[in-house]
């Protein structure tokens, strides 16, 4: 296959072809093929490639989404300098074939060394669809999400073959202060921007956060796991043609060691409507809890893990505040993060979380 690095302009007939005949359909051919820009990312930008096919078709999919830099040249800086592209390319050349979790199959993922010259062809999952952020979900669907979560920290529970890899951040007391005052140099521009929007208890939260001595900067040292970090509904692939519902999982781009709780946590504050999310939540903490102890975790028990999820529940602090003014502002942009603010403010307030600041 050809050593650059496709964009959505280069990519052609030959190239589609060469992809799917290295993923094992050794006499299909692209014929034709139709691109179209779908999704809203915020980092990146993803295309899907509708193929039509020729030869032994067989099995082979009709159909790939690309993922690749985003046009934006602020979010296309900041991606490449968090790392974000060079993560999710060695995810899914390292690491995704070893997790249970629901993903879709990869079928290209480079990138040049550890810039933003990367592109990712992914299995498409249609009939199944992003996640609506700002809409929120039904139970059901939190429900199957949270039983993916379990596949994704049960199987890296304090698994040490993951620490020192270059890719995969680990948040020691250096880390911890670099995002605390990442956190804090924010602060200003975000609440310029979205204060008006927030009620007194929710801004003057998130504003407490700054001096935190504990999360959403620094966690217990144990229990850790493969964290994903921004586990939304945006960055969740649901199909309710199904029953119950079917949830892939993408936007492998921001993973981190630290409290698998934090996941957990950042996912039912960001993804339920408070009004949905209060009469559930412990219910669906302890089935969470249960499907760790089903995959083999031990030594931890609900009351501990009832803790550690009041702790997550400033996890989305610091995505929302962070992550607002160092992408390209963007009307839908805003209001995902106006509805992700007000959310993680009421969840951590609900919680009465502010005694682990």
């Amino acid at each position: 296959m050809a050593s650059a690095i496709p964009t959505p302009e280069s990519i052609d007939r030959a190239f589609l072809t060469d992809v799917l005949r290295a993923n094992g359909h050794k006499s299909v051919s692209v014929a034709a093929f139709r691109a179209e820009r779908i999704g809203t990312g915020q980092i990146g930008k993803c295309v899907r490639f509708a193929l039509e096919l020729e030869g032994d078709t067989a099995g082979a999919p009709r159909s790939l989404v690309g993922k690749f830099p985003s046009d934006d040249p602020l979010s296309r800086a900041t991606g490449e300098a968090l790392g974000n592209y060079h993560r999710e390319v060695m995810f899914y050349q390292q690491l995704a074939k070893r997790l249970p979790i629901s993903k879709p199959r990869c079928f290209f993922a480079e990138i040049n060394g550890r810039g933003s010259d990367f592109a990712i062809l992914l299995e498409d999952m249609a009939p199944a669809q992003q996640g609506n952020q700002m809409a929120g979900c039904p139970v059901p669907v939190a429900r199957a999400a949270v039983r993916e979560l379990v596949k994704l920290h049960a199987p890296t529970w304090g698994d040490t073959s993951l620490c020192g890899l270059d890719w995969i951040e680990e948040r020691t007391a250096d880390k911890s202060a670099l995002w605390r005052q990442m956190y804090r140099d924010s602060l200003a521009p975000f609440l310029k921007r979205f204060a008006p929007v927030l009620a007194d208890d929710e801004r003057e939260i998130i504003e407490r956060v700054a001096d935190s001595k504990g999360p959403p900067f620094a966690y217990p040292p144990e229990p850790w796991a493969l964290v994903h970090i921004d586990f939304r509904l945006d960055n969740l692939l649901i199909d309710e043609s199904v029953t119950p519902p079917r949830v892939s999982v993408v936007d492998w781009q921001s993973m981190v060691l630290q409290s698998p709780l934090s996941d957990l946590a950042y996912f039912m504050g960001a993804s339920l409507l408070p009004e949905v999310r209060r009469p559930v939540e412990r219910e669906l903490v302890r089935e969470y809890h249960d499907g760790l102890v089903s995959h083999g975790v031990r030594g931890y028990d609900f009351q501990r893990c009832w803790d550690d999820y009041r702790r997550g529940a400033f996890a989305g602090f610091s995505v929302t505040v962070i992550a607002s003014v160092i992408v390209q502002e963007t009307p839908r942009g805003n209001e995902m993060f106006t509805a992700m603010a007000r959310r993680h403010a009421r969840h951590a307030l609900d919680l009465g979380s502010v005694e682990f600041l």
